[in-house]
This record gives C-alpha cells, structure tokens and sequence, in this order.
C-alpha cells in the first residue's frame, strides 16, 4: 500500500469516529434535554458554592490560626458539596 493510500484510510476512520461520537456527550442511557439542563444547572451551582467554601476555608485557615473547628467545619462542607456534585456529573 502506498503511503497516500493509508493516510485515506485514516482519515475515514477519523471522520467516522467523530461523526459517530459527536450526538454522544454522556455514557449510557441518553437523558432528556430539560432533565440534563437541570442537572448542569445544578452542577454549576454545586460547583461555585464548593469554590467559595474553599476560599472561605483557606481564609479561615490564615486569618484566624485559633478557630480549627470552623476551619473544618467549612472545608468538609466544601468538600461534600464537591462530593455531590461528583456523583451527579457520573450518575445521571
């Protein structure tokens, strides 16, 4: 085979791959469009608290050495909102 010859394959097997996988955005059973929507929606939420929390945490931390059960009390809050957050993006 020539070279020109592989280079066609490949690049059929690439464009089928792409026009394949490209109506695909989650595995498994496809979701309807309101229900996904909702569920980005939430993430994104989720999300922005979780990242506020840890930058409150982090203050916490530095600004007041003495208060650890707060500090804790914000960083595990954080980091379950994370938690859940993750079991949406993989679950639904």
């Amino acid at each position: 085979m020539k070279t020109e010859d592989i280079d066609k394959i490949i690049a059929e097997a690439l464009e089928a791959d792409k026009q394949k996988g490209a109506g695909r955005k989650h595995r498994g059973k496809p979701l309807s469009s309101h229900r996904s929507d909702t569920i980005l929606t939430v993430r994104k939420v989720l999300n922005i608290v979780f990242i506020i929390g840890f930058l409150a945490a982090v203050i916490i931390y530095f600004a007041l050495p003495d208060q650890r059960v707060l500090f804790f009390c914000v960083g595990f809050g954080a980091m379950f909102l994370k938690i859940i957050e993750f079991f949406l993006r993989f679950l639904f």
